[in-house]
């Protein structure tokens, strides 16, 4: 059984800690990554975290996970999350489990962040937490 996640984040993820702190929290995407590595430790577990601000990225990142076996894949597509059928169809076509994760809960926000193509894909999901959203979806992924 494979060992390692990835976990992928999208557009304007970077920009965490000083991005709409009352939405997103103050803790940067650094943070969550360092805490992230930490518990994967603890889980046996290693991750492969990324950020990227665009679409084709992140798919080529879906195909790179599936080929290389990993065990699953922590997904925070950001506003990809509620408009990239790309994002949807490369979901469906890799094998490895997609756990979607969200700092806020989108269902709470716009209208327009209540649909999510990744979630139609998606064996679970994390949301609402902050940055905490990441470290549950991590005890998901070691449980599967």
């Amino acid at each position: 059984m494979s060992t390692f996640v990835y976990v992928l984040n999208g557009p304007n993820l970077n920009l965490l800690g000083t991005r709409e702190p009352e939405i997103y929290g103050s803790d940067t995407l650094a943070d969550i990554e360092a805490a992230l590595h930490e518990q994967a430790k603890g889980l046996g577990l290693a991750i492969d975290f990324r950020q990227t601000n665009h679409e084709g990225q992140l798919v080529d990142w879906l195909h790179e996970a599936n080929s290389a076996g990993a065990k699953a894949v922590l997904l925070n597509a950001a506003a990809y999350t509620h408009t990239s059928i790309a994002l949807l169809d490369a979901c469906r076509a890799i094998t490895v489990p997609v756990i979607e994760v969200h700092l806020s809960d989108p269902s709470k926000r716009e209208e327009f962040r209540h649909v999510s193509y990744v979630g139609m894909a998606a064996a679970d999901c994390v949301q609402g937490l902050g940055a905490r959203s990441y470290a549950v979806a991590l005890e998901k992924a070691a449980a599967l």
